[in-house]
């Protein structure tokens, strides 16, 4: 909100030292990785991130021409965005699981939009310190946490420096129009839409970027034909509006396909509408004061009361007629509102994805329309009220140094699952999804007896969710009530629309019944393995079912696809066993030898590969 002594660009006085574009770029850079520090020591979270990282098997092999194959087709996680699994298993294959690696990842990231920022601002506005306003609040903004923190929103930051590049790639494109600048505009939105289709309104956004601030499109006080009509600036755009529908497509299919867009059954159109007009005005909210904030909003469904949408409604159309009003004198204003009401369209709601009424991590991209509002409007009335420098820099400051602090907060709560889901009970009310994922964590931290009572809040506020279920049906399983276990699995797995959570649930049968009636725990891990080919566990827990049914060649056949999908001792284990009782001794003790090398505490494949070194002299 600092800006220069006078509005106009043209200054006689030299800036100051430092105004310097290299200066500043080095000190938005290191702040944003001093300020995310504390991620450095954060771990993995149970929200995503198992399917994203920790237990996603494709991912956890690392960089491979097979994986990258993979990554191009997956469409799982309701999601296309080949180029956020690449950067995961890349993360893998240098750091392994340990989430330091990936945390520091995800800050540099985030560092480099920031001053990716800076300069695309500064370059098309020739405001050095505005520019660099705006990016020291994308920098320490609160509501931007959740990208930064949580490994499994790569995909904002990636899509996010793919979109900050194409716009700077459309500014050196309208400085002199050829093929292959657009070229590169194309190339460079098509990548940001392979990381997360968040991006998709960038055609929209760019015909913003032409009214200002490009001004590429004539004032209404110019004479026709100075600069291209608005109609020429659309059709200049319809590669790229190509680009979008094709993302588009591709994302409702694999949402469709994954189960993740909401039923109209379930959440009417009517309640998505009064929720998406009154998420517009809650993210103005808390982009002015941050607080309260969780890793997930429950949807209000039909609780919304009708004076909130109203006034939201009302407070919407307000500034809008103000930016209009003022959309000569003032065009970023006009811009700004745009920008935001624009970019904010395929995360607000109307088409429904998950159970959130809306998410800080929406946030990423739409206010940075808002932020150019606040600094470029601020700059303006400072210099009406002809404040000095030093006042204005005050200024500035203090509400960069308050939102950091909010911002370094939010940070700690990030630091492990419990913390995150114990915070978000602590400032939302209702929120089942905060009490199953709480329950998990407890789960992990060997606690089930603390764990069971979220779990059943959890069942009790959302009865349809099946991620709960499952989870009750692990704890059961745990605590040997095979009844009680079996009962909320095919709850389970009559809720779920997740293939993922369906193919474990099948599995997790399939282990139930093991013992007790082989041939249906086969039923259930084909029923997974339907859904994944290449489920490890599922492989494993039929082949041993299929051992125990004495059919060997099908156990070996199972037993040997487990163990080649990643080392698994028990695989292993099991494969020397079948083969061992088809008499191929030489094969079954190598078998033993390779889950003793992954497990060297296993006795039984110790006392079977002596016994069987023994007969061989």
């Amino acid at each position: 909100m600092i800006s220069p002594s006078s509005v106009s660009p043209n200054r006689a006085a030299a800036p100051p030292a430092w105004h310097s574009p290299l200066l500043l770029s080095c000190a938005l850079f290191v702040a944003t990785l001093i300020l995310y520090f504390p991620t450095f020591t954060s771990a993995f979270v149970n929200y995503d991130d198992p399917a994203y990282v920790t237990a996603n098997a494709h991912v956890l092999q690392g960089l491979s021409w097979h994986n990258i194959a993979w990554s191009c087709i997956a469409t799982i996680e309701a999601n296309w965005h080949p180029l956020t699994w690449i950067s995961h298993m890349a993360d893998v294959q240098f750091f392994g699981v340990n989430p330091r690696g990936h945390h520091v990842v995800s800050v540099v990231l985030h560092a480099f939009n920031v001053v990716l920022l800076f300069f695309v601002l500064r370059r098309a506005t020739g405001q050095v310190v505005r520019s660099a306003v705006v990016a020291a609040l994308f920098a320490v903004h609160p509501l931007n946490v959740e990208c930064v923190a949580w490994v499994a929103e790569r995909k904002s930051l990636l899509s996010m420096l793919f979109l900050l590049l194409a716009l700077a790639a459309y500014g050196w494109y309208a400085r002199n129009r050829n093929f292959a600048r657009y070229a590169v505009v194309a190339v460079l939105f098509a990548l940001g839409l392979a990381a997360k289709p968040m991006v998709v309104t960038l055609p929209l956004l760019l015909l913003v970027w032409d009214y200002w601030p490009l001004h590429r499109l004539a004032a209404e006080s110019e004479a026709p034909g100075t600069r291209p009509s608005f109609f020429k600036l659309v059709a200049e755009k319809i590669p790229l509006f190509a680009l979008s529908a094709a993302s588009s497509w591709i994302t409702l299919y694999a949402q469709r396909s994954g189960g993740a867009l909401g039923s109209t059954d379930l959440l009417p159109v009517g309640q998505r509408l009064a929720n998406a007009m009154y998420s517009y005005a809650a993210y103005l909210g808390q982009g002015v004061w941050p607080t309260g904030l969780a890793v997930f909003y429950p949807h209000p469904e039909g609780s919304l009361a009708a004076w909130k949408v109203l006034a939201a409604a009302l407070l919407l159309l307000i500034i809008t007629i103000l930016a209009w009003r003022y959309r000569e004198r003032h065009r970023y204003l006009l811009a700004g509102w745009l920008w935001y009401v624009v970019a904010m369209i395929p995360m607000i709601g109307v088409v429904q994805v998950g159970r959130q009424a809306m998410a800080d991590r929406y946030a990423y991209l739409p206010f940075v329309g808002l932020f150019v509002m606040a600094v470029w409007g601020c700059a303006e009335l400072f210099a009406q009220l002809k404040l000095s420098r030093f006042a204005q820099a005050t200024i500035a400051a203090a509400v960069l140094v308050v939102y950091a602090s909010m911002a370094f907060l939010q940070i700690n709560y990030w630091h492990n699952s419990y913390t995150l889901f114990s915070h978000a009970l602590a400032v939302t009310s209702h929120n089942g999804i905060a009490e199953d994922n709480l329950g998990t964590a407890l789960m992990e931290m060997g606690r089930p007896d603390l764990a069971q009572p979220h779990f059943e809040a959890a069942a009790e506020l959302v009865p349809q969710l099946s991620t709960v279920h499952y989870n009750l049906g692990v704890l059961q399983q745990q605590q040997n009530h095979p009844d009680a276990a079996r009962r909320e699995y095919e709850l389970a797995l009559k809720y779920s629309s997740d293939a993922t959570e369906a193919a474990q649930t099948h599995s997790n049968l399939g282990f139930l019944l093991l013992e007790s009636d082989p041939q249906a725990a086969i039923e259930q891990f084909t029923a997974a393995l339907q859904i994944n080919p290449d489920k490890q566990n599922s492989l494993l827990g039929r082949g041993i079912a299929e051992y125990r049914q004495k059919n060997l060649e099908a156990a070996v056949a199972d037993l040997s696809r487990a163990a080649q999908i990643a080392p698994l001792a028990q695989a292993d284990f099991w494969l020397g066993r079948a083969l061992e009782d088809k008499g191929q001794t030489q094969g079954a003790a190598s078998a033993y030898a390779a889950a003793l090398q992954l497990a060297p505490g296993m006795t039984e494949a110790q006392q079977r590969l002596d016994a069987l070194q023994a007969k061989a002299h």
